[in-house]
């Protein structure tokens, strides 16, 4: 976990969102758990209250750090 840290670019290796790249927006440590720019979004429903109206969010939700994989742009150039 100490290796990753926020703004790195990952891929997700595992789940519905397999082969996907993108930037780390958010970390977990005490969960072992990262949030991932544009993976596992899901939808979230919310109710009107006092005059704001009701909505539905796309909500980017924490994948266990051991379904992603550090991609390194430098050797991706090189080759």
């Amino acid at each position: 976990m100490s290796r990753l840290k926020k703004g790195l670019k990952v891929k997700v290796v595992v789940g519905k969102d397999k082969g996907k790249e993108g930037l780390i927006k958010a970390l977990f440590f005490s969960k072992n758990k990262v949030v991932v720019e544009g993976i596992n979004i899901y939808k979230k429903h919310v109710k009107p209250t006092n005059g704001t109206p009701g909505e539905i969010l796309d909500i980017e939700r924490p994948i266990d750090v051991s379904n992603v994989l550090v991609v390194d742009s430098e050797k991706k150039k090189k080759k």
